[in-house]
């Protein structure tokens, strides 16, 4: 809504006022945030337990690892993707917008009952509905290009970001004390951005050279082996 509102206040220069409206919801934020003051980590919380080598050759670790990793890349993966080619493929910008405020809404819409359902169907089956659902995302990108099929790809590529996310990190709890909380989350979350962060950097090439089906088809494989 934002980006629709402002990109062309100045007609001359595309969406320079809506980077200015961005940095002044910055701003506001962090007025908004700067009351709130984060709890220190007691001694305790941060020291002993076992070795981070002994934790992650736990059984499952890996596997709930990688499907955390999986979720945020392949969902970063197409996200970035998705409007560059809405705009590849003649649609117009705010139809690009739209898909992505649909998607970003799938994305953290869903969290204010995320926990009660993990609470019911456990994580792992949560993570993997979220996966299920990712690949249902796909499936919907590569069954056409009009503006429906992007705008139902994004939202369901939301739904299952927050599903197979939020299960995945529920269930990395399990594998850990509460002494050895920072060091294992800190690893969990080094590994799952890494890979997001590749996602993000070559989606844009892969789209370039070879389009938007290459880009569908390329995470199909490890959510057809995770699934």
């Amino acid at each position: 809504m934002l980006v629709t509102g402002t990109m062309h206040l100045w007609p001359a220069h595309t969406f320079a006022v809506t980077f200015l409206a961005q940095a002044l919801v910055a701003v506001l934020a962090a007025f908004l945030l700067r009351g709130v003051t984060p709890a220190e980590p007691t001694a305790a919380s941060v020291r002993g337990g076992r070795p981070l080598r002994e934790i992650v050759r736990q059984p499952g670790f890996a596997t709930t690892v990688f499907s955390g990793a999986v979720a945020y890349m392949v969902m970063n993966f197409l996200m970035t993707a998705a409007p560059l080619s809405m705009h590849m493929h003649g649609l117009s910008q705010q139809a690009a917008n739209l898909g992505i405020q649909w998607h970003v809404m799938a994305m953290y819409g869903p969290g204010f009952f995320t926990g009660r359902l993990i609470q019911r169907f456990g994580a792992v089956r949560m993570a993997a509905a979220g996966l299920l659902i990712t690949a249902a995302s796909v499936a919907v990108g590569l069954s056409g290009l009009g503006v429906y099929h992007y705008w139902l790809s994004l939202i369901l590529l939301g739904i299952g970001w927050n599903f197979g996310f939020t299960g995945a990190s529920a269930k990395i709890i399990d594998f850990h004390r509460p002494e050895e909380k920072t060091q294992v989350q800190s690893l969990n979350d080094f590994l799952v951005f890494g890979v997001m962060i590749v996602g993000s950097f070559s989606s844009g090439v892969l789209l370039n050279a070879f389009g938007w089906n290459a880009v569908l088809w390329a995470p199909w494989s490890r959510l057809r082996w995770r699934c």
